[in-house]
């Protein structure tokens, strides 16, 4: 054997016995695969078929449609209240009493003085009616005749003066009597037995809650979707989960030149009373309505060529391009036209920073 020939066989030897080591040696373990990230309730939603409205949206406060600043009509002492705040009242209910004392005495003189007149009238009639007969055979002078009619109408001027004066006795003594103008709640007592109030002193405020009014302002270019008669859905606070709905009533002609809006009125019927005057209500003139799949403007990333969604599929992210159509900004939902099915799971909240891919498990509450 040559030297050659022994060290191609030396060569062999070696390469067979590493093959031998390496195929000896166990094969080395595949990476671990990532945990499963856990997300919450919260960070999910349903997409869901649901109608949706678009329209301007307003706020502001509620106000009685009809609210009475009940004030003294006479001055004087306050003799008795007898109304509380809260308390509901009927048309022509006494509220508070004032001293007619002053008041009483004048229209007792203005009473008596319309008798007095009332006797002098008639005497000076059937003082005029017998020189008319006596006249009329010759016994008395025109100039007695003339001079008895002149008396007459003097006493008839004189009585018809002590009516009127009589009569505005009579409404200045009923004005010591402080009456509700019309049914609904006392809202205000600023009167307490034993004041002294002057004339066009605040004493109540009466207010009708069967009825109330949101006043708003909408953008001057949104006047051409609205309309009186427009329907303005709205939440109040203190009434959470509740929808109420009103209608456009009045819009004011003249827009507001330091904001651009308009004012418009809306009427609320509160039959029940369950809202009161002065809550804070939000809502939307709704100009626009329909059913349609939607989930939540938060579950919309705009921020690429095109709108997308996290889509949770057999536990993986998947990121979907989808297209959107109306938007509700106080449901704060959107509608999907394409992209997305009913019943889809969408990401949420920090979830939306996951990546396609990602493996997820739902934590149960």
């Amino acid at each position: 054997m040559t030297r050659f020939q022994m060290r191609s066989l030396h060569s062999i030897v070696m390469t067979l016995a590493l093959l031998a080591a390496a195929c000896g040696k166990k094969a080395a373990p595949k990476a671990a695969a990532a945990p499963p990230v856990v997300l919450g309730p919260e960070n999910l939603a349903v997409a869901m078929r649901t109608t949706l409205q678009s329209g301007p949206t307003i706020s502001g406060a509620l106000a009685a449609e009809r609210e009475a600043d009940v004030r003294a009509e006479v001055g004087g002492s306050v003799v008795s209240v007898s109304a509380e705040q809260g308390q509901r009242v009927a048309a022509g209910t006494v509220l508070a009493r004032i001293d007619d004392t002053a008041v009483r005495d004048q229209y007792l003189s203005a009473r008596a003085a319309v008798r007095t007149a009332e006797e002098n009238a008639g005497l000076a009639r059937r003082n005029a009616e017998r020189s008319g007969r006596l006249a009329a055979a010759g016994a008395v002078a025109d100039r007695d005749l003339e001079q008895a009619r002149a008396s007459a109408t003097n006493a008839a001027g004189m009585l018809a003066d002590a009516r009127a004066r009589l009569a505005t006795a009579e409404k200045q003594l009923a004005k010591t009597t402080i009456r509700a103008p019309f049914a609904g709640v006392v809202s205000e007592r600023k009167a307490t037995a034993g004041d002294v109030v002057q004339i066009g002193a605040q004493l109540f405020t009466v207010i009708d809650p069967s009825s109330l009014r949101l006043e708003a302002s909408v953008p001057a270019g949104e006047l051409g979707a609205i309309h009186v008669g427009s329907t303005v859905s709205f939440t109040v606070n203190g009434f959470a989960g509740q929808a109420f709905e009103g209608r456009i009533q009045r819009i004011n002609p003249a827009v507001d030149p330091a904001t651009g809006q308009v004012r418009i009125y809306v009427s609320i019927p509160n039959v029940k009373a369950t809202l009161v005057s002065g809550l804070f209500a939000e809502g939307r003139v709704a100009t626009d309505s329909r059913d349609a799949l939607a989930v939540p403007v938060t579950a919309v990333d705009v921020r690429g060529t095109a709108p997308a969604v996290l889509r949770l599929r057999q536990s993986r992210v998947q990121r979907v391009t989808v297209a959107t159509g109306l938007r509700d900004d106080v449901a704060e939902r959107i509608e999907i036209t394409s992209g997305l099915a009913a019943g889809d799971t969408v990401l949420l909240g920090s979830a939306q920073g996951l990546s396609d891919g990602t493996v997820v498990r739902v934590r149960k509450e």
